[in-house]
């Protein structure tokens, strides 16, 4: 059945300027002819005439047909690049020749694709949706219809992208310094990154993008891929001698690890896909209008978090940890967290990881006075976990070493003194489940710090075979059992940091924690690339001591705080040891946060090409233009005396807009002989057309320094 639109055989899905043409006139599977900008209210007859001017002239000595893009790239057809469908039974039916079942509407907008082998004897169901915010997600369900085993190395969604894309862009990283942009052009052959840790990795991906020449943060056309999956992962471009372009995506499957029975199916981790016309900015558009009209996506003010980790690692003292929830209520914190070191056993990060009992020699009442005494002063309690870990030195390990991830006979490298906790063993998986909600159940906790603290490494069952595909389908079956018994407990994703940021982990958490890092300098890099992926409700955010435990770097309060406020926002660090000056400007700071966050966290990201390559320019504007808050940093030193006049980009061109300094945590007076006189005056007022093309000139910055701009509109 195809979608009654009046033309037998194409179907055009549509949503904020995003157009996806599907051409199902020949009997295989429908070819993509067009993903990408809006084809408009085009009539029946012209979109025959799109599809048809999109077929390719046949070149000599090549194929006597003309060889398509289709949903899943096949052999049979005569595709040269990376099929969609890998896989055989014991080297048999390892190319397929799928005829279309029938292509209809799924009732929500999307559209279902059933096709067909009966040689190869498997069955194919594509579920594509465009999603109002102008995102493309795709997936695959494959079924085995035959008597036999069929073994599937690879299933994967495949889209083309225009001859006009010329450059990739994707990000890279390691710890502490999670999701560093990379460029590179797109020439023939095919660009691969894999993710091999068994986790999303420091150094993932995230968005694999194509774009024109030169595109930026607000300028160029862009396509982007995202696999939304917490496992192995393939991500690729590929662009053949015959024109074709690609973008795809797909789990990463080790040999031999997904087997398909007769009758039985495979359904595929979704491929989110976004086309923009703004540069980057137009990507994170998509994404975060998707991600926010979610009806699980967090509504609540995100609280001001304090977390332990960095004010007392392992020292765990009920009046030293009262003390510090004292001056956390006292400065506007609204949500304490106690980190490593609560449970049994646990001293440092040797031993007692699995062991989710509370300590009696640290807490000989339990978690309850610590609890009370925190939630007499306003505060929720939350709590770290590591579920996915065992220590060797631990009681649940000496009980059942069989149940660490890994090739019988042998133990894995080990990673911060642990091993991954095979999650694939029912009873491994019941017993987690059970101390996590005896955890829960027992005590007064609102939020869960879900850490995940190193790669799984020649990941395998008890039975020898690969299992990060079933680890992670544990995982997250933990997390929603866990969600559905316990549905006010908010959940934090935290892998070393940064290191499992995705829409598949994002679907049962509630935030990420960005990075180990809260190194303000390497926190502003970090936070902007993360958010092209999401918003900054959903990227957790800390306030860091003066000098920086992970990177050794010293910043001012100001720098720390500016840097902070564009995410979920809190404190890593012992505010015991303030001064009461340093409280007053940490109050302030915290009153900024809860005045602006409706704004930060509802709003459209800004991100401006600055022509100072030491400098980041980045904002949130109001859904409405209403509001803006813009953030200068000053990175490192610049080969400018001065700033060149700064572009506040996003606003709306029509309304006039009072531009004030927010110096938040006492702010930078700058360090030239005299400030321009705007900023002495205290305000100027523009329009957002004026502000976007002619703009303001800022004071002189050092570097690890910041000048945040606020922007109401006049009536």
């Amino acid at each position: 059945m195809i979608p009654d639109d009046g033309v037998s055989g194409l179907a055009h899905l549509r949503s904020a300027g995003v157009s996806l043409l599907l051409d199902a006139r020949a009997p295989g599977l429908p070819s993509v002819v067009a993903w990408g900008p809006d084809l408009g209210d085009a009539s029946p007859a012209e979109l025959v005439a799109v599809a048809d001017a999109a077929v390719p002239a046949v070149a000599q000595s090549a194929l006597d047909v003309p060889v398509p893009v289709s949903l899943l790239p096949e052999r049979s057809l005569g595709y040269r690049g990376r099929p969609g469908l890998s896989g055989s039974r014991a080297g048999r039916d390892f190319s397929t020749a799928f005829v279309l079942d029938r292509l209809e509407p799924d009732g929500e907008g999307g559209l279902l694709v059933a096709a067909s082998d009966p040689v190869a004897r498997l069955s194919v169901r594509i579920e594509l949706r465009l999603h109002p915010s102008g995102l493309l997600q795709m997936r695959h369900r494959l079924s085995n219809d035959g008597d036999e085993p069929y073994a599937l190395d690879e299933l994967a969604a495949v889209l083309p992208v225009p001859a006009r894309a010329r450059e990739l862009f994707d990000l890279t990283g390691r710890w502490l310094r999670e999701r560093a942009p990379q460029r590179h052009p797109f020439v023939q052959g095919a660009f691969l990154r894999e993710g091999r840790r068994g986790r999303t990795g420091f150094d993932a991906s995230l968005v694999l993008a194509a774009g024109t020449p030169g595109f930026g943060n607000r300028t160029g056309e862009v396509w982007g891929v995202h696999l939304g999956w917490s496992g192995d992962s393939r991500l690729w471009a590929e662009q053949g001698s015959d024109g074709h372009a690609v973008l795809g995506a797909a789990e990463l499957l080790g040999s031999g690890e997904l087997v398909l029975g007769p009758g039985e199916q495979h359904l595929t981790p979704s491929v989110f896909a976004a086309y923009s016309r703004r540069g980057l900015d137009g990507i994170g558009d998509a994404f975060h209008d998707h991600l926010r009209a979610r009806p699980h996506h967090p509504r609540t003010p995100r609280p001001v978090v304090l977390n332990t980790w960095e004010a007392v690692y392992f020292d765990h003292d009920l009046a030293r940890l009262t003390a510090l929830a004292d001056v956390g209520a006292e400065v506007g914190a609204e949500r304490f967290v106690l980190d490593d070191g609560w449970f049994r056993g646990r001293r440092d990060d040797t031993a007692g990881l699995g062991d989710w009992y509370v300590d009696p020699q640290v807490w000989p009442e339990g978690l309850t006075p610590l609890i009370a005494h925190v939630r007499s002063r306003g505060l929720d309690f939350g709590l770290w976990v590591e579920p996915e870990m065992v220590n060797v030195d631990s009681d649940l390990h000496r009980a059942h070493p069989d149940w660490v991830l890994g090739v019988p006979g042998r133990m894995p490298p080990a990673w911060r003194d642990q091993q991954v906790l095979d999650l694939t063993v029912p009873e491994a998986w019941e017993h987690i489940l059970g101390r996590l909600d005896a955890l829960l159940s027992e005590n007064d906790i609102a939020y869960l710090k879900w850490d995940h603290n190193r790669d799984l490494v020649e990941a395998a069952d008890r039975e020898g075979r690969p299992a990060v595909h079933a680890q992670t389908l544990a995982v997250y079956r933990l997390l929603d059992t866990l969600r559905e018994r316990h549905p006010g407990v908010e959940i934090e994703s935290c892998s070393s940091g940064g290191a499992r940021v995705d829409l598949g982990i994002l679907e049962r958490t509630d935030r990420v924690w960005g990075s180990d890092a809260n190194d303000a300098l390497e926190r502003q890099g970090i936070q902007r690339w993360t958010s092209l992926l999401l918003p900054p409700e959903l990227v957790g955010s800390h306030v860091g001591p003066p000098h920086a435990h992970t990177t050794g770097r010293s910043a001012g309060l100001s720098f720390r705080v500016g840097t902070a406020l564009f995410g979920s926002f809190g404190f890593e660090w012992d505010l015991t040891t303030t001064d009461a000056a340093e409280r007053e400007l940490l109050k302030a700071a915290v009153a900024d946060y809860k005045r602006l966050r409706e704004l930060l966290h509802t709003g459209r990201l800004v991100h401006a090409d600055v022509p100072d390559p030491s400098a980041l320019l980045h904002g949130v504007v109001a859904q409405d233009g209403s509001t803006a808050l813009f953030c200068y940093a000053q990175l490192t030193s610049s080969a400018y005396e001065t700033p060149p006049a700064v572009l506040l980009p996003g606003l709306d061109p029509d309304r006039r807009y009072r531009v004030t300094p927010l110096p938040v945590a006492g702010g930078h007076r700058g360090i030239q002989r005299s400030s321009p006189p705007w900023w002495d005056a205290g305000s100027n007022v523009q329009s957002g057309r004026t502000l976007a093309v002619a703009g303001l000139r800022l004071p002189v910055l050092n570097p690890e320094q910041a000048l945040l701009l606020e922007l109401h509109a006049e009536s």
